[in-house]
Parts: structure tokens; C-alpha cells; sequence
């Protein structure tokens, strides 16, 4: 009985593919990441949570690469790991996370996906040309936020409202940097163990950060609904949802791979609303759905002009 099983499991994987199999869950969980942290911070410091959250994400990592006998990075890698621990997870994971404190969990993903936009800006500060694609993808997600946005707009008149959104935002502009900074420095180390190091190291500035300004609270004082937050963040969005995104990566084209950041929003709004009781009517649904549409539009101009160029070399 137990090999039949594992023959229609294995067969039925075969059929759909590991690397869909990968994307489909990192689609699912890192949208329930959100209300995760939504939960955890409720009761605890945002920052206190990011610390502890990546300090033990990272630390498994690195036993795990330890055991293995993994060589350790060398030289200029290790600036880079820096650099990235602090783009990715002290700045954009830290300021996210530390956001839906004060904002939706819902409103914090629509936000988080607009990391392409940011993309597309700053590459055409960089004197890069800027396809009619991209502008029309760029002016319709814009259109899309300002729907949503519509319906909070005397929540702006709430300065803890506004500070989270502000530092949402702020989040999603690191993270552009980090992802332009990834594709600039092609990775040399691998990809696992730099995220491990790159958790630790992040959750050490951080650790450090709230213990300089006070707001830490005693371990002994977070309840255990936080604690249980933290468990599933390491576990499901700090572990085995990278480890699926970046096999997904690796494995599928870019055009399939990127997915996952249009579900995702859907997922945390559709749960937040479920869960949370947070708002859930026309001007989040039209809103979003219109941002995302934007989002895609944006997201495939790159893709093409990505694959112009490395016709052309």
C-alpha cells in the first residue's frame, strides 16, 4: 500500500513538475507570510520579531552548510553578502514586516508588489530608455494605487497609518536596489548558504539596533501566538519557501518564475479579509486587480528587453 502511494505521488509530480510544484507553493506561502507577521507583531516589536525571525532562519542554514562542509565565501564575495543582508533583509524584510503593524496585511503585499516599478524607475535614471510597454504598464499600476488608495484616503490623516506606509514603500525601493545589485554582481557562492549568511548577519545589525534604542522586550514577555508567528515565518518563509524560489528560479524561464509575485498580494488580501476581518471591497478588488495587470505589463517589457539584449551580444 505505502509503495503504491508513493508511486502515484511521484508520478503525479512528474506529470506537473517539481519546478511548477516549487512555484505554486512559494505563490501560496509567502502570501500567508504576511498575516504571519501581521499576527506576530501585534504582540512584540516589529524589529524584535525580524531579528529573532532571521536570526534562527540563518542559523539553520549555516549548521546545515556546516555539516555538509560547505566552503565558506572568500573575498569580495563576502561584500556582497553584506551588502545584500542589508538591502534585502534589514531594510526591505525589517521595514515590511515592521509596516503591516500599522497597515493591512493586504495593503502591505499590494505594496510589496510593486518592486518592478521601482526597477523600471531607477534603471531609467541610469540612462536606460524606457519601452512604451513600460510606461503603459507604469501609468495603469499607478492607476491602480490610486484606486486603492481612494478608500484610505482619511486613514492619511493617522500619522501611525501614514508612517506605515511610508516605510512599506521604503521597503519595496531596497529591495529593487538588492535585486539590481544581484543581477550586477552575478552570483559566485551559493545561493543557499549566502541567504543563511545573509539572515544572520541581518538579524546581528537588527539585534543590535533594538537593543541600542530600548525596544526590545524581555524573551520571557512575548506571548506565544508571537512565537508561534516566528516559527512559521522561519520555517515557511524564511526555509522551505526560499529553498522553492530559488530552485523555481533556476529551474523555469523568468516569464513563468515571476508569477508568484501577482498571487501572492491575492492570497494575503483574500486571507486578511478572512482572518483579520480586514477591508475587502470594490475600490482594494478593482484596485489591485488593475496595479497587478500594470505589474505583468511592466514585468514582461523587462523580460523582452532583457532578451533583446543577450540576442544582441
Amino acid at each position: 500500500m505505502r509503495t503504491k502511494i508513493k508511486n502515484v505521488v511521484s508520478s503525479k509530480v512528474s506529470a506537473i513538475g517539481l519546478p511548477i510544484l516549487a512555484l505554486c507553493w512559494v505563490s501560496f506561502f509567502w502570501g500567508t507570510t504576511w498575516i504571519a507577521s501581521k499576527e506576530g507583531v501585534k504582540h512584540m516589536p516589529a524589529l524584535q520579531l525580524v531579528a529573532i525571525r532571521q536570526f534562527l532562519g540563518g542559523f539553520l542554514y549555516i549548521a546545515y552548510f556546516l555539516l555538509k562542509k560547505a566552503p565558506w565565501p572568500k573575498g569580495k564575495q563576502w561584500k556582497t553578502i553584506i551588502i545584500l543582508s542589508i538591502l534585502n533583509f534589514v531594510l526591505s524584510n525589517g521595514l515590511s514586516t515592521w509596516g503591516v503593524k500599522y497597515i493591512s496585511s493586504g495593503l502591505g503585499a499590494i505594496i510589496g508588489a510593486i518592486v518592478p516599478l521601482w526597477i523600471v524607475i531607477i534603471t531609467f535614471f541610469r540612462g536606460e530608455r524606457l519601452s512604451r510597454l513600460s510606461v503603459v504598464g507604469l501609468i495603469i499600476s499607478f492607476s491602480g494605487v490610486c484606486v486603492i488608495f481612494y478608500d484610505h484616503l482619511s486613514d492619511f490623516l493617522i500619522p501611525s497609518f501614514r508612517f506605515g506606509i511610508i516605510i512599506s514603500i521604503i521597503s519595496t525601493l531596497t529591495w529593487a536596489f538588492g535585486t539590481l545589485y544581484t543581477k550586477k554582481k552575478a552570483a559566485t557562492f551559493n545561493p543557499y548558504f549566502s541567504l543563511g549568511l545573509q539572515m544572520f548577519l541581518s538579524s546581528i545589525l537588527v539585534f543590535a539596533y533594538t537593543g541600542a534604542t530600548g525596544i526590545a522586550v524581555p524573551l520571557g514577555e512575548i506571548p506565544a501566538i508571537s512565537w508561534w508567528s516566528i516559527a512559521y515565518l522561519v520555517v515557511f518563509g524564511s526555509i522551505l519557501t526560499f529553498i522553492a524560489f530559488i530552485y523555481a528560479l533556476q529551474n523555469l524561464p523568468a516569464a513563468i518564475s515571476t508569477v508568484y509575485s501577482y498571487i501572492n498580494p491575492i492570497i494575503a488580501v483574500l486571507l486578511g479579509a478572512l482572518i483579520f476581518g480586514e477591508t475587502l471591497n470594490a475600490a482594494i478588488a478593482i484596485g489591485g486587480s488593475v496595479t497587478l495587470f500594470g505589474l505583468y505589463l511592466v514585468n514582461y517589457s523587462l523580460r523582452k528587453a532583457r532578451k533583446t539584449s543577450t540576442e544582441t551580444l
